[in-house]
């Protein structure tokens, strides 16, 4: 062979190892790019699975992913830390460990963060912890970070910073403990999303939890305020039995006596204070119903019907005590409501003698009807209401005057049963004009 053939040969045989090196190198980058497609569908399959699951147990689902993605990763170890910055510690709160892999949650339970200020500063800046070799870090004493992880039996480890809302709580964790684990930078950003993942769903089972605390407090809330409403309604039959008996004697006492002596004995100066004290006792008898009403308006358990309001306000006109002087002109072609036919009566009954008691008119007219839009109305010319009244008049004994038998509880009471019907209540009045109660009922 000569000098030139010799030289060919050399050329190819370097060729060659060049081209063998290419061929290794694109073989490494393809199983690189592989395994990181097979990191994003693992990543992906265990999405998937926290957003498809109910959380009902969550504990189960964090470690299955922990294993899951602690084998792919080659590590030993996998777990998740939580900061706790006001008391200055960290604990372990989930973990899992490979065949012959002792645990370690028991005893990573508030550790000082003082003990590992490199990653803690890491991760306060966003940023992962990785040490690819535990052994290479410097000998820094009994409470060093070397003399923390060397007793665990770890090689190498990578901690990823948890962030919520901008703030650090926690962070995931990677131990090899058999050999020395190498992450690419690609690897790193996938573990970024997991730990994205992992706030996420601890965040979504936190707002559950309140969500089911608030649910129960709410039952519990219901629960204590139909046993009180019980309890009132069965102190108020009480109080109103217990008050209207006497209050009947008193009544038919004295108009015994009236009967006896009116005639003969007594002058009209004399009779006076008596017919003051009935004035009186027949007011003590409406305050008491109209309380007895106001507390089991809540409590009034009935099945609802479909109620013809040109029936009901039919029966309260032919019930009630109208003065020769008052026309009440009803609206003909009523709606009929789905509710309760006491508390639509209650309604209508109070707004209507309202009307009556403080109709200062020779001839007073009150008007009952619906307008287009659904809305009720009572509309009256009586003695009308101050703008400053408006809104105090709906509270419970509030009267515009004390003279009358008006126990002060009937507008309360229809308040009430509106709000109890979702629906709303509002007036226009001028004094000396009249005044126009408007409603509706919205429920049902």
């Amino acid at each position: 062979m000569n000098k030139e053939q010799k030289g060919n040969l050399g050329k190819f045989s370097a060729d060659k190892e060049v081209n063998k090196e290419a061929v290794m190198h694109q073989l490494e980058k393809d199983a690189i790019i592989e395994r990181q497609l097979r990191f994003q569908d693992l990543l992906i399959s265990i999405s998937t699975t926290y957003i498809n699951s109910d959380l009902s147990d969550i504990d189960a689902l964090i470690k299955k992913s922990l294993k899951q993605i602690g084998k792919f990763v080659g590590a030993d170890r996998s777990y998740i830390f939580s900061y706790d910055f006001v008391n200055k510690v960290c604990s372990n709160t989930y973990e899992w460990c490979a065949n012959k892999i002792e645990p370690e949650i028991d005893n990573l339970q508030n550790i000082p963060t003082d003990f590992i200020t490199y990653w803690v500063d890491a991760h306060k800046q966003g940023e992962a912890f990785y040490v690819e070799d535990v052994s290479l870090l410097p000998e820094d004493g009994e409470l060093g970070l070397r003399a923390i992880l060397e007793p665990q039996g770890i090689k190498s480890l990578i901690t990823i910073p948890k962030i919520k809302n901008k703030e650090l709580i926690g962070f995931i964790g990677f131990d090899s403990v058999h050999k020395i684990n190498k992450y690419q930078d690609k690897e790193k950003e996938i573990l970024f999303v997991f730990a994205n993942m992992l706030v996420n769903v601890i965040q979504r089972k936190e707002n559950e939890e309140q969500i089911q605390a608030q649910e129960k407090k709410k039952e519990e809330l219901l629960k204590n305020l139909s046993l009180q409403n019980e309890a009132l309604s069965e102190y108020a039959q009480l109080v109103s039995h217990d008050l209207k008996a006497p209050l009947i004697n008193i009544h038919t006492l004295i108009r015994w006596f009236i009967d006896d002596h009116s005639s003969d004995l007594l002058d009209e100066n004399a009779m006076k204070p008596l017919h003051q004290v009935m004035f009186n006792v027949e007011k003590m008898d409406f305050l008491i119903k109209g309380i007895l009403d106001y507390s089991t308006i809540d409590t009034l358990v009935a099945e609802d019907t479909s109620v013809d309001l040109n029936i009901v306000l039919n029966e309260i006109v032919q019930t009630l005590l109208i003065p020769a002087h008052i026309t009440v002109s009803i609206q003909k072609n009523l709606p009929t409501l789905q509710g309760n036919v006491w508390k639509f009566k209650q309604v209508f009954q109070n707004l209507i003698q309202n009307a009556i008691v403080y109709n200062d008119k020779e001839k007073g007219l009150i008007e009952v009807g619906c307008t287009a839009k659904g809305e009720f109305f009572v509309k009256d010319n009586g003695m009308g209401i101050k703008s400053d009244y408006f809104k105090r008049i709906f509270k419970v004994f509030t009267k515009l005057e004390s003279t009358s038998l008006s126990s002060g509880i009937g507008l309360s009471i229809v308040k009430k049963i509106v709000n109890f019907y979702d629906g709303t209540i509002w007036l226009e009045s001028e004094v000396g004009v009249g005044s126009t109660f408007y409603f509706t009922f919205n429920r049902k």
